[in-house]
């Protein structure tokens, strides 16, 4: 198996290089479990980002990285946009999203009492990954939706040109994206 070697705050990784679509391939980045880079990622990103008031990740990959930035930060509270409306959410906001990763469209939602405590608040965006942009964009809604300001927008790392280019995500690191050629896809 193709491996990327990913070298992002101090720590080194080898992730598997993965078919996501017949004409892309990505390395496979998952934060999931992995306490020492959550941590020192964590770490890095707090002196990067600007103030906030609270933090707001998409489900899943991003809630370890929320969790110790927020710890670390002395945040008592940060918010977990759902990727489908749980029968406890009172009166949820929601907005639809089509991420890289799941490669089809999904909802993100937070529930009315996290829409009123993000009201007049200045709010930054962590997620572990930031691709094509279509979970930020997604969490940028429900942040203006509720009444919130969008304090910035942090990840680990940037996927693709188009992520690595941007100029307003805070990030550690880059990760290229594998395109296949027609003549190998059919492998």
């Amino acid at each position: 198996m193709d491996e990327y070697v990913l070298h992002v705050a101090g720590i080194e990784r080898k992730l598997p290089i993965v078919r996501i679509a017949d004409d892309i391939k990505i390395a496979s980045f998952v934060i999931l479990g992995d306490t020492e880079l959550v941590t020192a990622a964590a770490a890095e990103l707090k002196t990067r980002i600007p103030e906030a008031d609270y933090f707001i990740t998409a489900e899943a990959k991003g809630i370890p990285l929320i969790h110790e930035l927020s710890r670390i930060c002395g945040k008592k509270r940060y918010f977990v946009a759902r990727k489908s409306i749980k029968p406890y959410m009172s009166d949820p906001f929601a907005t639809e999203v089509y991420s890289i990763t799941t490669q089809k469209k999904q909802l993100l939602c937070i529930e009315k009492e996290e829409s009123e405590m993000i009201k007049g608040k200045k709010i930054l965006i962590v997620d572990d990954v930031i691709s094509t942009g279509e979970s930020v964009h997604a969490l940028e809604k429900l942040i203006t939706r509720a009444g919130g300001a969008v304090a910035g927008k942090a990840a680990i790392l940037a996927e693709g040109d188009d992520a690595i280019n941007r100029k307003d995500i805070i990030f550690l690191g880059e990760l290229p994206l594998f395109p296949i050629e027609s003549s190998d896809a059919i492998q």
